[in-house]
Parts: C-alpha cells; structure tokens; sequence
C-alpha cells in the first residue's frame, strides 16, 4: 500500500471537520500549544518549520511572538491549510506534506515544532530522521504529543486503534526515547505531563549535534 493511500483515513477526517475543528478541541488544542511554546525559544531570524501544522494556530501565536522569523507549516490536509492560509499572516509558508518526506533541502531551518501529530505518523523513526535532517547544526527540535504512560491514553489509544483508521498509535516517554536515538538524535529531554484528568502529554526537546540537555534524562513533571 503507498503513503498515500496509508494517509487517506487521516486526511479525510481532518478535511472534514477543518471548519469545525479549533471549536471542537479548543481546550486540548490551548493547553498543548501553550505547553510546547513554553518549550521553544525562537530568535528574531530564525526559520522555523511546524510539521503537521493544521489549522495554524502554533504558527500564528509564533508570528506574534518572533514576527521577523520564518515561518513554514505543512499539513496533509488541504482543508486544513485552507483555515491556516486565513489565520496567517501572508509570509507563512504552507504546502501539504507526509512527515516522512518533508520537502526541504538539509539543514534549512533553525526549528522543528511538532504538536498533536506524532500518533498520526505510520512512520515515527523515519519522521524524526526528516525532521533532524531538515535542521541546521545545533538546530532544536520541539515535538509534543499523547503520551501512554498515563493509563487514560493507553485506554483511548486502544480504543482508537479499533475504531478510527486516522490513529496509529500512542506511545510512552521510554519509547520516544528509543525513537529519537534511532533518528540520530544524541542530546534529548523527553518530559511527560498531564493538561487534566483525561489528557496525559509529552513535549520532547532535542538538539542536533549540541548540547541542550542529558540524553535519556528521566522525565521531570508529574509521573
């Protein structure tokens, strides 16, 4: 089966609910864009490149706080850019893409953000060696998702997996760990936290061939 037809469930269900989808999630959405920008330091003239972007609302609050840096999104879902294109200012960059095969030259930016997307990807390795491939020397990368250390992810990771076709998986910090070492990455924190009673997260940070913090560190925050 080709990638596209593996993301066919993924881009349909977004692309039918674009219009509604900030109004539907609002609470989840807030928090885990306000816990991953906590996470990110973004220089005035820094490029920066939010993978599976939506409906752009990381981007917009980053063009508020860094309004001379670069800013690119990709999503797979038309729809979903479509609402990102009106939310934005013109000098974002938008095009739909697959994590695993992100259109960009190597080392062409100076961040990597990723929010609420990594239980999508079919391919998480192969979408962290993109990710890493696509940032310069001592680039940051910054990639908050589910988190199943807590046990109601694990019960809607399992329940999803039976009935809804766009999710893949959710995985635990120890796994994130492993993923970011199999994508090259050496220097990484993964920290694992809850928004409420239902919504267990992790934001890792990791840096390309600098120091940001201890590999495989314990995770800090709420176990």
């Amino acid at each position: 089966m080709s990638s596209r037809d593996v993301y066919e469930p993924v881009r349909r269900e977004y692309s039918g609910i674009a219009s509604r989808y900030d109004r539907r999630w609002r609470f989840y959405l807030e928090a885990s864009i306000g816990e991953t920008l906590r996470r990110i330091e973004v220089a005035p003239a820094d490029l920066v490149l939010d993978v599976g972007c939506g409906t752009g609302l990381l981007l917009a609050s980053l063009s508020r706080a860094a309004p001379r840096a670069r800013l690119t999104g990709v999503d797979l879902s038309a729809e979903m850019l479509e609402v990102a294109r009106r939310r934005l200012p013109p000098g974002v960059d938008l095009s739909r893409a697959m994590a695993e095969c992100l259109p960009f030259e190597d080392a062409a930016f100076d961040v990597v953000v990723s929010t609420n997307v990594l239980h999508f990807v079919r391919r998480p390795a192969a979408a962290l060696q993109e990710m890493r491939r696509v940032l310069r020397t001592s680039g940051r990368v910054v990639i908050t998702d589910w988190c199943d250390d807590y046990l109601p992810c694990r019960v809607c990771d399992l329940l999803l997996r039976v009935f809804d076709r766009a999710h893949f998986r959710t995985y635990g910090s120890d796994r994130l760990r492993e993923l970011l070492a199999e994508a090259g990455f050496t220097t990484f924190d993964v920290e694992r936290y809850r928004i409420d009673w239902l919504w267990g997260l992790m934001t890792a940070t990791a840096c390309k061939d600098a120091a940001i913090g201890t590999a495989g560190s314990l995770p800090r925050g709420e176990p």
